[in-house]
């Protein structure tokens, strides 16, 4: 009996001390989800002269036929996946480099999160000039050496456009990964490296059987919170694209903003709003499914 009200009195204790977060959690995430959900369920725009007319779930329907939202949603796939993959490898990189002993070690890496500390609209303009057709940097350097006779319009092509915001994000974002990838490193205990060299493995060996299974929940964290920020960019692609040329830089979190606050759709954008957060909700837990199986799988291999 005595064991049972000591647990009881943990518990209990253990709810008042996370109460408060969860209070927090839900005043930040869960009552503005639940109050664009409510607002999707009317249409307010200029045709009811901005009043709110219930209709149900006329908005969701919407969605189903609007090639905008899902070119949107395409252009914000194809920039999350293949910022995610080179943030990643590019990030693994640095760590291991940041992870060496060398003089002024303390001051690179200093630098090394300078990127990322920087705003983001402001970095973003730096790279509209580098990417200029007229006066960039990036075009300066081709002809000088030879491989362009003329100035390329990096951001006027499609294609050429989102090679370079992705390049922006990549080399804003990759050094918080790094980060992130540096501190795992750095809890791993160099016994194993050394035990494992007497066992005649290479530094590859080493890298795949110790660093990349004992790595593997900083990578989880870093991968998840970049896909997140990725898939919710705005502000760098208003900046240097604002979606354009022709939509091909079209970004969900834009495609929405324009809805909301262009056209003065509010049913419409609220409608977007949730449906973004469940896809996003949804693909995280299938990733985060998917790379705890990776985890534990590489871990049984040690």
């Amino acid at each position: 009996m005595a064991q049972s009200n000591m647990r009881k009195r943990q518990q209990l204790t253990g709810w008042v001390l996370v109460l408060p977060a969860l209070l927090v959690l839900l005043l930040v995430y869960a009552y503005p989800i639940g109050r664009a959900f409510w607002l999707s369920l009317f249409t307010q725009n200029l045709g009811t002269q901005l009043e709110a007319v219930p209709t149900g779930l006329t908005n969701y329907g919407r969605i189903w036929g609007d090639g905008a939202f899902w070119n949107s949603l395409w252009n914000t796939t194809v920039f999350t996946v293949i910022a995610l993959v080179l943030e990643l490898v590019l990030g693994m990189a640095i760590a291991l480099v940041l992870n060496r002993s060398f003089r002024g070690r303390g001051l690179v890496r200093t630098i090394a999160i300078l990127p990322w500390a920087l705003p983001t609209a402001i970095m973003a303009l730096a790279w509209t000039w580098i990417f200029n057709d007229q006066y960039g940097v990036v075009n300066d350097i081709l002809m000088r050496l030879g491989l362009i006779d003329s100035g390329i319009n990096w951001l006027g092509d499609p294609t050429l456009a989102m090679i370079s915001v992705i390049t922006a994000d990549v080399w804003k974002t990759t050094s918080f990964v790094s980060i992130l990838l540096l501190a795992g490193l750095q809890s791993i205990p160099q016994d194993l490296y050394e035990a494992h060299a007497i066992e005649g493995a290479t530094p590859w060996q080493s890298f795949r059987q110790i660093t990349l299974p004992l790595l593997m929940p900083q990578i989880l964290i870093a991968a998840l919170f970049r896909f997140a920020q990725s898939f919710g960019i705005f502000d760098l692609i208003q900046v240097m694209t604002e979606g354009g040329p022709g939509g091909s830089t079209q970004m969900v979190a834009l495609y929405i903003y324009d809805n909301v606050r262009r056209y003065l759709d509010f049913g419409y954008g609220a409608a977007l709003v949730v449906i973004t957060f469940l896809i996003l909700i949804a693909v995280v837990a299938i990733a985060f499914y998917v790379l705890e199986r990776v985890r534990k799988s590489a871990g049984a291999e040690i």
